[in-house]
């Protein structure tokens, strides 16, 4: 019987191309992170999946940014075909480029740090995979740097060392920057952390408010026409099934309580307006929006005024938060793809003309252009982004 084992072994002339993790996969369970110096998967749990917030923010980010079309140049002459076009539109037989992205900007934002593996067939770049960042541990060498990569899955290892001979690593790795860490990126979702509890702590409050809203955060106080202070047996099973029965529950809620026989009621705890609950609910939320450069009013967030309307809003995310990851990922592309095609000039980039949110800008831009009198052609073409026109 074939060695299980052996898809951890390479093969001298491989016939098929194909990620060499994929056979991690079938046998995947989930577990701690392993790798990364923090618990992934805990932070992903109570940041991403339960909080509504946080949530919005990740996919905000990445499907914003994995939209932006690709543009190739070399030099200054934009490339209208080429295989590396190719590969980012189709990077492997299961997902779209939209797809693979949208993938690798979610880890980003989510653990700091995102990782790309590249399969080549006879030294060709052929597919891109987005791997887990919890299962890829950093291995340093001895200048520090990284010299290989390790994709772990249930105790099996595939490891991607770097190619001194070629100058070429078959893992991309971007993170974002950390003050304290020399391998892995600080991700927003870790800076927003105290806010996320808040946010969470409140969420979980309030349902518990819902839940028992007819156990009043308070005491019943018993005193009898004959100044006794103690109810019967009776008396004391016969309260506390009314009170199960007539006033908890979410249908309860605020249901006034009737009293008789000498009972008082006294309060013993914050009410939600003493406690400000809902205004601090709103701060954890703002706080959540901050770490991850998305604009509250975006998220439909109340009591921010830092933009003047809807539209303000959206262009400051799209310049501040969205262009910058997505050109830093252009740019790592270009500087770890671009040489393996043996052109030395190409470069990757964006088509800005097909972002909606941008279009006041683009608009009063040619606008401005097209009033430069002193300008050629040729040259108001250039300003706005264009080559030179045909004669």
């Amino acid at each position: 019987m074939k060695n299980w084992m052996s898809f951890l072994t390479p093969k001298s002339a491989p016939d098929t191309k194909m990620s060499r993790v994929a056979p991690l996969f079938a046998l995947h369970m989930q577990g701690r992170a392993q790798w990364t110096p923090r618990d992934y998967a805990q932070l992903s749990r109570e940041s991403f999946e339960r909080n509504a917030v946080a949530y919005r923010c990740v996919r905000m980010i990445a499907e914003a940014a994995a939209s932006l079309p690709w543009l190739l140049y070399d030099g200054a002459r934009e490339i209208t075909a080429h295989p590396l076009l190719s590969l980012l539109e189709r990077p492997n037989p299961h997902e779209s480029g939209a797809d693979l992205f949208e993938a690798w900007y979610g880890y980003l934002e989510v653990a700091g740090n995102a990782y790309l593996e590249l399969v080549e067939l006879d030294g060709q770049p052929r597919e891109l995979y987005a791997l887990r960042p919890d299962r890829m541990k950093v291995v340093p060498g001895r200048a520090g740097w990284p010299e290989a990569y390790e994709y772990a899955v249930d105790g099996r290892v595939a490891t991607f060392a770097y190619d001194p001979a070629r100058g070429e690593r078959p893992i991309m790795h971007m993170r974002m920057f950390h003050p304290t860490d020399d391998h892995y990126g600080l991700s927003p979702l870790e800076a927003a952390a105290f806010a996320v509890d808040i946010h969470n702590a409140a969420g979980q409050w309030n349902k518990s408010l819902l839940d028992n809203a007819a156990r009043p955060s308070g005491a019943l106080i018993y005193k009898g026409a004959d100044g006794s202070t103690n109810l019967t047996e009776d008396q004391f099973a016969r309260l506390k099934i009314e009170l199960t029965d007539n006033y908890q529950g979410a249908a309860n809620a605020g249901r006034p309580l009737l009293l008789e026989g000498g009972l008082s009621w006294t309060a013993m705890g914050l009410t939600p307006k003493d406690m400000d609950f809902i205004e601090a609910k709103r701060a954890a939320a703002r706080d959540i929006a901050l770490a991850f450069g998305v604009p509250p009013m975006l998220l439909g967030i109340p009591g921010d005024n830092t933009f003047a309307n809807y539209a303000e809003a959206n262009r400051s995310f799209w310049r501040q938060t969205v262009l910058p990851l997505a050109t830093r990922t252009a740019r790592g592309l270009t500087r770890w793809l671009g040489d393996r095609y043996g052109e030395t000039h190409l470069r990757l980039g964006f088509d800005l003309d097909g972002v909606e949110a941008l279009s006041g800008e683009r608009e009063a831009l040619w606008a401005r252009v097209g009033r430069a009198d002193f300008l050629t052609d040729d040259e108001k073409r250039a300003a706005v982004g264009y080559g030179k026109g045909e004669r």
